[in-house]
């Protein structure tokens, strides 16, 4: 029987640069992906963007399955401040959503974000907001209503958990946005994805304080890295968000500044049950995917997992 602490760990597409950004360059593709995540010693994966893995549920079922892989969530982006996009971004969650569930069941996680990286301004900015850039209460109520709308439809027609995943280069980066929406939006429909890599960047002093803060609504977690030294490149340099990526600002876990072993620990304090999926965010082409995931693996051994 499992400890009711037990932490699984996966990895995501993303750390081989599948990002869902339109960026130049050519990703790796699924097959190799998966055969990577499973032989640097990872137990799951989240989908990618939207035909990256196979969409028919039979076929995803079984590059998963054959792998010994769970399938954990998918990262589904929508522009929640514009309420004319809502009805649309529920159409792509329920396709999402539909598809885990009739591939793997309903334990996977709906993982919604603000659509990153389309606002000129959130984009310029990242990782140095300011209160007059977020939204305003209007805004905040429209962007809260449309996050619980998907979430509800999700749930009601497939069984399926929705979180939110807060972001650089979106509308929830800050720690008092990610506050905001969580007193925008049903406790009972959504729950967070904390990243602490996007929590450090978006100016969350501490990762551990921050998932003690969040813990009551935190559902899944993600486990990424922050350079402080190119953060404070980024801020010198006026960077905007797609240069902080090019230059390494989610850099290898335990390189940074994040205390791993102390969230590690806070999350067995407080009996968390879920997974924990390891994010280090390349551009296509950018590094050595695999390395990367073989060290961070090993580096969380280290912390206890």
């Amino acid at each position: 029987m499992k400890s009711a602490n037990h932490i699984r760990v996966a990895n995501a597409p993303c750390s081989w640069g599948v990002l869902e950004f339109d960026l130049p360059g050519k990703a790796l593709g699924y097959p190799q992906v998966l055969d990577e995540i499973r032989d640097t010693g990872y137990a799951g994966t989240e989908l990618g963007d939207w035909g990256f893995m196979p969409t028919d549920p039979t076929a995803l079922r079984r590059e998963v399955q054959d792998r010994g892989l769970g399938l954990l969530g998918a990262f589904v982006p929508v522009a929640f401040a514009q309420e004319q996009t809502h009805a649309e971004g529920e159409e792509r969650a329920l396709r999402t959503a539909r598809l885990m569930a009739d591939a793997v069941g309903p334990h996977p996680f709906i993982v919604l974000a603000d659509d990153n990286g389309k606002d000129a301004t959130r984009t310029k900015f990242a990782g140095r907001i300011r209160p007059e850039f977020s939204l305003a209460q209007k805004q905040w109520e429209t962007f809260g209503h449309g996050v619980n709308r998907v979430a509800e439809a999700v749930r009601r027609q497939t069984g399926l958990r929705t979180v939110f995943h807060h972001h650089g280069a979106g509308f929830v980066e800050a720690p008092w946005e990610i506050d905001q929406l969580m007193k925008s939006t049903d406790p009972k429909l959504v729950g967070l994805c904390f990243d602490t890599g996007h929590y450090t960047f978006g100016g969350g002093a501490d990762a551990l304080q921050g998932l003690r803060q969040f813990r009551d609504r935190i559902w899944h977690v993600h486990f990424k890295d922050c350079s402080p030294a190119v953060h404070e490149q980024s801020h010198a340099n006026q960077w905007n968000y797609f240069d902080s990526l090019k230059h390494g600002i989610f850099c290898e876990l335990g390189k940074g500044g994040i205390d791993f072993a102390a969230v590690t620990h806070e999350l067995r304090r407080t009996n968390y049950r879920g997974w924990i999926v390891v994010e280090q965010d390349v551009l296509p082409g950018m590094g050595a995917p695999k390395e990367f995931a073989r060290r961070n693996r090993e580096f969380l051994r280290t912390c206890g997992l």
